[in-house]
């Protein structure tokens, strides 16, 4: 399998490619990664820069060229710095898909968390207009739901109300990442899985500690998709997914680390420790 992964990079801790490219190489797939940033870690005080849209395009060119494109099994997407980059990627994704109707597409629209948005204002009017309606997997936290639908999401009944709104601009499948609604029990925290037709919704305890580590989007996003491609059934790909990140957040927790530590407990990836059960909604 092989997955093309266009995301930022830190060297220091796990964000973007740096949280992705590990865990699906450790889960058994190839990696092409393109990066959009290139800092040297995520949060305060950061140092490094954007990589420029041409540059991203050059890139996308270079792998176009090589005649790899019908190898390619998903395009997955995160944080995309410039909103000329959005632009370079949507490009690429229609042409890819020109090439290779198989091939999915999964758009994490990386725009903020906790009621902070930290891109460019421009880009949620890209990820609307653009990305997202050309997407097959989308993959919001419960605030980027929010700002994408202009919906409250506060209770189960209005996150899935909220995904499946999104879902009605084009993707086939809305994942819902860090979901903690009022009307539930405030010590786990969910993801939710919506189509047009049905939702799935898993609960796992929720670590305070980690809870707020960077990167944890990204890695469950790499693997929900990894896993679907493999498995080709949501609730399935669900229940993996919460148990690694389970697995992930127990052992930072247990570590005392603030960052995750997909390294020592990379066998969490492969063999979650416990397995959580989605119910239908």
């Amino acid at each position: 399998m092989n997955i093309l992964s266009i995301q930022s990079h830190v060297s220091l801790g796990h964000a973007g490619n740096a949280s992705a490219v590990f865990p699906l190489q450790r889960m058994g797939v190839n990696v092409w990664p393109v990066y959009t940033v290139l800092f040297s870690h995520s949060g305060p005080n950061r140092k490094g820069s954007t990589v420029s849209a041409k540059t991203v395009e050059a890139v996308l060119e270079g792998i176009d060229a090589q005649g790899v494109v019908g190898q390619c099994d998903g395009i997955l997407s995160g944080y995309l710095g410039e909103p000329e980059t959005a632009e370079v990627l949507g490009d690429a994704v229609k042409r890819f898909k020109q090439q290779n109707p198989e091939l999915l597409y999964c758009c994490d629209p990386v725009m903020g968390d906790d009621g902070r948005v930290y891109v460019d204002k421009a880009l949620t009017s890209l990820f609307l207009n653009s990305l997202i309606p050309m997407a097959d997997i989308v993959t919001p936290n419960q605030f980027e739901l929010e700002l994408l639908t202009g919906l409250r999401a506060s209770t189960l009944d209005s996150v899935k109300m909220a995904g499946q709104a999104l879902a009605a601009l084009g993707p086939e499948i809305v994942l819902v990442t860090s979901v903690m609604p009022d009307d539930s029990d405030n010590s786990k925290v969910g993801m939710m899985v919506v189509t047009e037709r049905d939702a799935w919704y898993v609960q796992t305890p929720f670590f305070e500690k980690p809870g707020a580590i960077g990167g944890s989007g990204d890695v469950a996003t790499a693997v929900f998709l990894a896993r679907y491609l493999t498995v080709k059934d949501l609730k399935l790909a669900l229940e993996y997914t919460a148990g690694v990140m389970f697995g992930l957040f127990e052992h930072a927790c247990q570590t005392g680390s603030n960052e995750l530590q997909l390294i020592e407990a990379q066998d969490k990836l492969v063999n979650p420790p416990l397995v959580f059960t989605a119910q239908c909604l």
